[in-house]
């Protein structure tokens, strides 16, 4: 009787660290949550990716969505809530630079006259990023809300706002997941093709 229970404990215990392990995962020593939770919906991990430019890794990216996909225009036009986390890796990294990143992405995207119709929310996107000096290990969530069509934008956890626009949406993730992304090895982990 006593071999069963340690059996059944030694079990137990090994159950137990594979859930806690599933929960989580390391991606070069960042900690990736393999769901998130926005406003009572819960977002499973897509694919994750690192960006890197001139040989510097500057973040880990993770795309979480309510059921896995790997179409990026049906990502992209879908209704449902979304998100992107940005773990920074890179102390080379500032806000302002983050901000101007993310505005030429966006034009790489949608073209140079399709981004000056987005000048209002490009402006929005670098005050809500600036409120602080950005560092290595933090870590931003770009969660789209279907309820009132907005980005909402936290920094560690802590909403710092949100900008209005279905078409905002489709083209700021557009960054990663359109036809001319800032990154196509970056774009297929998101889309967990890698």
């Amino acid at each position: 009787m006593k071999k069963v229970l340690i059996v059944f404990a030694l079990m137990s215990a090994l159950q137990f660290n594979t859930v806690n392990a599933q929960k989580n995962f390391t991606v070069n020593g960042v900690n990736i949550p393999r769901t998130i939770e926005f406003k009572g919906v819960n977002l499973t991990l897509n694919g994750v990716g690192q960006r890197s430019k001139f040989f510097t890794d500057l973040y880990i990216q993770a795309l979480y969505l309510t059921k896995f996909n790997q179409d990026a225009k049906q990502i992209l036009e879908s209704g449902n809530e979304m998100a992107v986390a940005l773990h920074i890796t890179s102390g080379l990294i500032t806000s302002k630079k983050l901000s101007k990143a993310l505005a030429k992405g966006m034009e790489k995207s949608v073209g140079e006259s399709g981004v000056l119709k987005f000048t209002k929310e490009l402006q929005e996107l670098e005050d809500l990023l600036s409120t602080e000096e950005t560092k290595s290990g933090d870590v931003f969530e770009l969660t789209f809300n279907p309820q009132d069509e907005s980005l909402w934008i936290t920094k560690n956890k802590i909403y710092r706002g949100k900008i209005k626009g279905l078409e905002f949406k489709k083209a700021f993730y557009g960054i990663w997941l359109s036809e001319n992304p800032v990154d196509k090895t970056l774009k297929e982990d998101l889309l967990g093709k890698e």
